[in-house]
């Protein structure tokens, strides 16, 4: 990367401060040694460089959250640790691990690539055909950052699989299920844009004679991913665990 690519990226990431958000996180599942919680759309993973984006999963399950009039208040867990993170845009299930132990054991699985995830997404028009796979590289776009590209000489290989759950009308759109094979930065929200068919409310990776009708904005308020599904073992007892979170789209 060149100085003056650097220097961008660097004020990009600098100058970001992610919107406000309300919604909390929600603890789905725990033991002794894991959570399983659904993280809000619009809410870091991690706290950012920047300090005014202290406010993150982590941060918030580190430190506890607050009763409100309508939700009770949630422990500090002190230990907590988050072995993947999700998008900002991105609702949805997450695990975390809440010792050493068990987060090592956690990390072990995800860079093993024995954690399975599926993802529910809205996307722009009717998806063809009931099920596929895509198969399209992906490399860092240091022009766009942070941004990726799809690059048939650089980039690193990437599946998704789908499945169609439904095709709905006004604005035409489609239900889709994804388990991506890999796990590359952006690659559900890039290889939708590939096959012709963008997340609705993507701000990166979309095309305006698809998804920037009146009527598809005003569905698409946030951006329509959602973590719905992830399976695991346990790291106590080994036991496969299946975590799910139902989209609220």
């Amino acid at each position: 990367m060149s100085k003056s690519d650097a220097s961008t990226a660097s004020e990009i990431i600098d100058n970001f401060v992610a919107p406000k958000c309300l919604a909390r996180v929600e603890i789905l599942y725990q033991d002794d040694d894991i959570l399983l919680i659904n993280k809000p759309s619009g809410l870091l993973s991690l706290s950012g460089k920047n300090p005014l984006n202290w406010d993150s999963v982590h941060y918030r399950l580190v430190n506890g959250q607050s009763a409100t009039q309508m939700t009770q208040a949630t422990p500090a867990f002190i230990d907590a640790k988050l072995p993947h993170r999700l998008d900002l845009g991105t609702s949805g299930i997450m695990v975390v691990g809440l010792n050493d132990t068990a987060s090592k054991s956690l990390n072990k699985q995800f860079q093993a690539r024995t954690v399975q995830k599926r993802y529910v997404a809205m996307l722009a028009g009717w998806v063809e055909a009931d099920s596929g796979q895509i198969s399209a590289p992906i490399a860092k776009d240091k022009a766009l950052f942070p941004r990726v590209k799809i690059c048939h000489g650089t980039g690193k290989s990437a599946i998704t699989d789908y499945q169609v759950i439904s095709r709905l009308d006004n604005p035409p759109r489609t239900l889709i299920q994804y388990t991506p094979v890999t796990g590359r930065t952006h690659q559900l929200r890039i290889h939708s844009l590939e096959f012709g068919h963008p997340i609705l409310g993507c701000d990166l990776y979309n095309h305006p004679a698809l998804s920037n009708n009146v009527e598809a904005n005003d569905i698409s308020q946030r951006l329509m991913l959602h973590a719905s599904d992830i399976y695991f073992c346990h790291p106590t007892t080994g036991e496969p665990i299946h975590g799910h979170s139902p989209s609220t789209f």
